[in-house]
């Protein structure tokens, strides 16, 4: 019965994050619309005046609400991890001491709870935490042709996932993969999106032309 209560809060969390993930990313594409202020741009023009084209009073309140939601996402994301380590640990059939489980074994539980416990939309939803998300993207670039948007929250990139040193890992995957189709999930309005995106060169800088910034 613990187990079953426990699947049940774990779900609701989940749909819960989602609906985070759906705002925020609502949110992302309000501010990062052309001519917007983006996620941090100057709320004041080049004399140091509230600047005439935005509503300045809405998008400090969004932004807020966007740091209000990114918070919350990362609490619910680790009673969720914490959630399924439990629900794994109370399946086991071995010794106590092999019931013990470490953080960093998330992503292999993951995958026993939806062998055990979840089903495969459930598991779609634990593994679909962005770790970057694209904050500038230059025109013709082959980021932009590939398919990336501005706002797009990235869940995988090639082998990298969340972790230490994402910004040189993501840079080496795309110097490692250049001339070949990097397989791509993100996070756009809520829904995962898989694309491919080829490390070239071109008239621009670096060889995406995107700037990802961690989450």
């Amino acid at each position: 019965m613990v187990g079953a209560n426990l699947k049940s809060e774990t779900m609701k969390l989940m749909e819960k994050r989602s609906g985070m993930e759906a705002e925020m990313n609502a949110i992302i594409e309000q501010l990062c619309q052309p001519g917007g202020p983006g996620l941090s741009g100057n709320l004041v023009d080049s004399e140091g005046f509230p600047r005439a084209d935005i509503n300045i009073p809405v998008v400090r309140a969004q932004r807020n609400r966007l740091a209000e939601l990114k918070n919350d996402h990362k609490e619910i994301t680790e009673k969720i991890s914490v959630n399924i380590q439990v629900l794994h640990s109370s399946r086991l059939t071995s010794t106590p001491k092999d019931s013990v489980v470490s953080a960093s074994a998330s992503a292999s539980l993951e995958n026993l709870v939806l062998r055990d416990s979840l089903s495969a939309n459930d598991v779609d939803m634990i593994s679909s935490v962005p770790f970057a998300m694209v904050d500038e993207i230059a025109d013709a670039s082959p980021a932009a042709e590939d398919g990336l948007q501005l706002g797009d929250q990235i869940v995988k990139f090639g082998n990298v996932k969340a972790g230490d040193n994402l910004l040189r890992r993501l840079a080496s995957e795309a110097q490692v993969n250049q001339g070949h189709p990097i397989p791509v999930i993100i996070m756009r309005q809520g829904a995962l999106v898989n694309l491919a995106v080829t490390p070239r060169t071109w008239q621009g800088r670096g060889l995406l032309g995107c700037h990802f910034r961690i989450m």
